[in-house]
């Protein structure tokens, strides 16, 4: 559950073994909306798989964005511009493996995504040199479990790497 009065994000825990079935998935989204601010909320994904990622994903922006979030797509390996339902989606999220969220090709769209006027999110930033590379492509949120260990030393740190980046 989010804290009150902080900017968040829905992410449908894909990626692990979060993710709690298509209805409940649903129903907790409602039961949210409205009394948190929410960046956005990921539609269904297949981890490094773009293909069934696209055909998982199309079905949900709408029910999404009718629930009052604007919908996110989770871009995974092997995603090319043409195929984004550019007109359907609000935020990009660079998913993906590693390597491939790494890559020009994730870099690419990236950029098409910003020149949309897309919000632009990454999973899994859990370094300063991740964190920088999230800030080269104009990223405007990412996420990580970074904080979940050592919260109290880790924080420190994330906010050095802000600092690094401010100046």
């Amino acid at each position: 559950m989010p804290t009150p009065g902080t900017r968040w994000a829905a992410d449908t825990g894909c990626f692990g073994s979060g993710y709690p079935g298509d209805e409940a998935w649903l129903r907790w989204l409602d039961r949210l909306h409205g009394h948190y601010r929410c960046l956005f909320a990921t539609a269904p994904d297949v981890v490094g798989d773009a293909r069934a990622t696209l055909a998982r994903s199309a079905p949900w922006f709408d029910a999404i964005r009718a629930r009052g979030y604007r919908a996110a797509l989770v871009a995974q390996d092997g995603l090319v511009e043409r195929a984004i339902p550019w007109a359907s989606i609000d935020v990009l999220f660079i998913g993906g493996t590693t390597d491939w969220k790494l890559s020009p090709d994730a870099a690419q769209l990236a950029q098409h995504a910003k020149r949309r006027g897309l919000w632009l999110h990454m999973g899994r930033v859990n370094s300063g040199k991740r964190w920088r590379y999230a800030k080269e492509l104009d990223c405007d949120s990412a996420d990580g479990t970074f904080l979940a260990f050592a919260p109290d030393a880790n924080l420190e740190r994330l906010r050095r790497w802000e600092r690094h980046d401010h100046g």
